[in-house]
């Protein structure tokens, strides 16, 4: 008389078992097939928020760098440049090395003889502000060491970086600017507000 319970008892977990699974696999089946295409419709966006030819609404537009120039086998790409509430703007993104070596970035280093010393960087980059007719130059500390990615050890072939250079910041109003290094065109870049 005391197994009867406990069989009934196991009968009745694996029976509730089987529904709960039967249950999900329903659920599951419901929203893949059938009417319900909000899962597909999430999942085509979330493929083309990546893809700048599909530039709708739900596009995320930080997937799409700010501007990008090349020279002499490198490509610059920014993707950021972000003014923040100190005075200072920040301006960073990527650099590939194309050429046939290893790239050291000397052509980017600074006339300056304070900033000479940072050897291969981003030293020599400038911000313009074309309305203005102002140039600015990378930010320094005390010891004449750039707000900006020195390239120590130069850049392999093939490989990618980050970089970022730090400079003061253009007035509020100005949206726009200039941004150039030497041996490279100017890129036309959008400043956004931190």
């Amino acid at each position: 008389m005391g197994a009867l319970p406990r069989l009934s008892l196991k009968k009745s977990f694996v029976a509730v078992a089987v529904l709960a699974v039967m249950a999900v696999a329903g659920c599951s089946s419901d929203s893949d097939g059938g009417g319900d295409t909000s899962k597909a419709d999430k999942s085509g966006s979330a493929s083309d928020a990546g893809d700048p030819s599909a530039s709708g609404e739900g596009a995320a537009p930080d997937d799409e760098p700010l501007a990008e120039v090349q020279g002499n086998g490198i490509t610059l790409t920014v993707t950021s440049a972000v003014r923040d509430s100190g005075g200072f703007l920040t301006v960073s993104g990527t650099v590939n090395n194309g050429t046939g070596g290893i790239w050291v970035a000397g052509e980017w280093r600074s006339d300056e003889t304070e900033l000479k010393k940072n050897g291969g960087s981003l030293a020599g980059a400038s911000l313009v502000d074309p309305a203005g007719k102002k140039k600015y130059l990378v930010l320094r500390d005390t010891s004449g060491r750039c707000l900006c990615t020195k390239f120590e050890g130069g850049i392999e072939q093939g490989k990618t970086v980050d970089w970022f250079a730090q400079f003061p910041s253009p007035s509020g109003d100005i949206s726009k600017a200039e941004f150039q290094v030497p041996t490279m065109p100017p890129a036309t870049i959008q400043i956004s507000e931190g």
